[in-house]
């Protein structure tokens, strides 16, 4: 095993001389034997090292005897020892979190605490080649998606240093040996023995039978792991390149993205660009798997031109033609709105600002958000739409329907209620602004006193990062 470790710890670089080390140190085994390992082994590192235990308080009398007696090793060792106590019952249901999700956050804030305490370079975890074969089989079953599917890192950053997993290459069995050898005592935690919980079911009649096939499987696992790591490392790389390609608009809570632009990557980066979307929205904290990510796909390359998903914590993704819009927000009926525009005026509406502004004679070039109208047309309306609104597009002698422009145009579902429209003293429409205008706009041959309206949509992008 001492060679397996130390090779293990030498190919990662986990490790340098006079280092501080902080380890999580919960009284099993496998916590012993690292805390020894480190403390006794690795003596020609001259490492400085802090034993840290958590009291979950999840076992009563069990829990306070698992801190006494990490407490007296470290003690007979010489070892620096913290400690704390939390009510991790209180904590998940204050939080509404599970049982295993509540444990581990706080654990590791006081394990983030105990090495600012010490400017420490490293927080050691006595995860083992076991533990990740179960881990990266529950992930499978239970559809992450990414770098979840690699299962746990062998390092990463955390607090003032990295998180180290010294025992990645070794099994459950060999740490049990080294206790022997050492004759070390530990403490093991009934729950252990139990069915009740997902890891256990998998340790107890999975495992055995991936052992009995290759008993060296832990170490096809982990070279399995730093592979995925690697692939997933470059492919998020790629995707993150892609963002400004296919968000549209954004912000905390808001993402607006281009699904054809999105269509227009290889489905691996697809996958990605909308993990990293989620990921953004739901601030790291990730309720999603690999199903909603299949879901959205399958929505997006339907050939209906609406389309809505709801998604985990009231996330709803919302599809309108060839955009589709990620919201927390509750989507109510927009309130209707009417203002007046003023010569030298201006009126925001919740899509944008429409300016008129006098001029001396017509600009050489003309966007589809510009409109020139004659002075003695002011004051004008700028409106939501009305149900039933009409306008002569120019050039037509009929009228149109309003709502029909906005389906041959694509206007996004969620516009159309608020995008505004401009009328004049007569109540006829005179432009849908941005996409067309009416006939009745246009200029008498005098063209006197002119007045360019300008529509200036709003942009929401406000670049945000994307983890």
């Amino acid at each position: 095993m001492l060679q397996d470790v130390d090779r293990f710890i030498e190919k990662h670089d986990l490790l340098g001389k006079r280092d501080t080390v902080v380890v999580g140190v919960s009284g099993g085994p496998d916590s012993v034997a690292l805390l020894h390992y480190l403390t006794n082994t690795l003596s020609e590192f001259q490492l400085s090292v802090i034993a840290a235990h958590m009291n979950h308080e999840l076992r009563g009398e069990e829990s306070l005897e698992d801190l006494a007696f990490v407490e007296r090793y470290c003690k007979q060792e010489g070892i620096i020892f913290e400690a704390s106590s939390e009510d991790v019952g209180r904590y998940k249901e204050v939080h509404q979190l599970s049982t295993q999700v509540a444990a581990r956050e706080c654990r590791y804030h006081f394990f983030e605490q105990v090495m600012e305490k010490y400017h420490a370079n490293a927080l050691a975890l006595a995860h083992h080649g076991d533990d990740q074969i179960e881990t990266m089989l529950m992930r499978q079953v239970h559809g992450s998606t990414g770098a979840g599917l690699a299962g746990m890192p062998v390092k990463r950053p955390f607090s003032t240093g990295m998180i180290i997993r010294p025992f990645l290459g070794i099994t459950k069995d060999q740490v049990l040996d080294y206790c022997d050898t050492h004759s070390l005592s530990y403490r093991i935690d009934p729950s252990n023995s139990s069915d009740r919980y997902v890891r256990n079911r998998f340790r107890h009649h999975v495992l055995p039978f991936l052992k009995e096939e290759n008993p060296s499987v832990h170490l096809r696992y982990q070279l399995y792991s730093e592979r995925l790591q690697s692939d997933e490392k470059y492919l998020m790389q790629q995707a993150s390149a892609h963002l400004d390609d296919v968000i549209v608009e954004q912000n905390d809570k808001f993402v607006k993205l281009d699904i054809k632009s999105l269509q227009s990557l290889p489905i691996p980066l697809q996958r990605r660009v909308i993990h990293l979307i989620l990921n953004y929205l739901y601030t790291g904290n990730a309720p999603f798997s690999s199903i909603h990510i299949e879901d959205l796909r399958l929505m997006f390359d339907s050939e209906h031109p609406s389309a809505s998903l709801n998604l985990p914590l009231e996330l709803r993704a919302v599809k309108s033609y060839t955009t589709c819009y990620f919201s927390f927000e509750t989507f109510l009926h927009p309130e209707p709105y009417e203002y007046h525009l003023s010569l030298r005026g201006s009126v925001e509406t919740p899509l944008g600002t429409i300016t008129a502004v006098p001029i001396d004679s017509i600009p050489p070039q003309l966007s589809p958000n510009d409109l020139i109208m004659e002075e003695v047309a002011f004051p004008l309306v700028v409106r939501s739409r009305h149900s039933g609104d009409r306008i002569q597009p120019k050039g037509m002698i009929g009228t149109k329907k309003v709502k029909d422009i906005f389906i041959d145009r694509k206007i996004d579902r969620s516009e159309r209620d608020v995008w505004p429209i401009v009328e004049d003293q007569m109540g006829h429409i005179i432009w849908v602004a941005g996409v067309t205008r009416s006939e009745k706009a246009t200029l008498s041959a005098k063209k006197n006193k002119l007045v360019h309206l300008h529509y200036a949509k709003k942009l929401h992008r406000l670049g945000g990062q994307y983890h």
